[in-house]
């Protein structure tokens, strides 16, 4: 099982997804791909995303069983650890004000 999850992608994008794909609620994409249809449909949301991000979970021989994939802006980043995907949140920048020097 494959499952893209997406935020604030343009329309095309949201079209081409359902080719492929079922949408349960809005930005979640669920479907079973070939490894072909999977890497190309992921290549075509990575070009396409804009301002929007994008997740792309999918199956793999590795201890954690699935391998996760990432585009478009984000406040979460995956990092490998020793073959461990984990996810970094990065915090948010604080302004000068709230400083106290």
């Amino acid at each position: 099982m494959t499952v893209i999850a997406t935020t604030a992608i343009p329309d095309h994008l949201r079209g081409a997804l359902t080719r492929w794909m079922i949408e349960p609620m809005p930005g979640l994409y669920v479907g079973t791909l070939s490894a072909r249809v999977r890497t190309e449909l992921w290549a075509a949301v990575a070009a396409s995303v804009g301002d929007g991000a994008a997740v792309l979970l999918h199956p793999d021989a590795n201890e954690q069983g699935f391998t996760l994939h990432t585009a478009g802006h984000r406040r979460r980043t995956p990092i490998d650890l020793d073959g461990l995907t984990l996810i970094a949140l990065n915090p948010a920048e604080p302004d000068n004000e709230s400083v106290n020097p």
